[in-house]
């Protein structure tokens, strides 16, 4: 049974840093994405940044390259969002989703599976 199980987020100023953690099991093909996502009421989910679990390969929206980073501890089977400088436009409620798949994308509809959402509220 897969499951994806998320931990920190919370409240911060402009400019400080939270971490968000995504631990996974139940995946067995070698071929999984993990990505992070959030959403804000109103609007379209937008993805911020994926990791090919077997390889590595780290993809960003351009929203948050340079402030987010996205990596893996392969023996805890989590993935983690470093999130550094943060914004105002950096609230929403955040999700890992998950999938098994030959490519890695930032595209919601690719996901089938996901996390509980964690918010991150950043304040002026």
């Amino acid at each position: 049974q897969v499951q994806l199980l998320q931990s920190g987020g919370g409240s911060v100023q402009t400019g400080g840093s939270l971490r968000l953690s995504c631990t996974a099991s139940g995946f067995t093909s070698g071929r999984t994405n993990i990505v992070w996502f959030r959403q804000v009421p109103g609007k379209e989910r937008e993805g911020v940044a994926g990791i090919r679990i077997n390889s590595g390969t780290t993809l960003y929206a351009d929203s948050v390259k340079g402030r987010f980073t996205i990596s893996q501890d392969n023996g805890k089977n989590t993935v983690y969002l470093e999130m550094n400088n943060l914004q105002v436009e950096d609230t929403a409620m955040y999700y890992c989703a998950a999938n098994e798949a030959i490519g890695l994308s930032l595209v919601s509809r690719y996901y089938k599976y996901w996390g509980q959402g964690t918010q991150v509220a950043v304040s002026s």
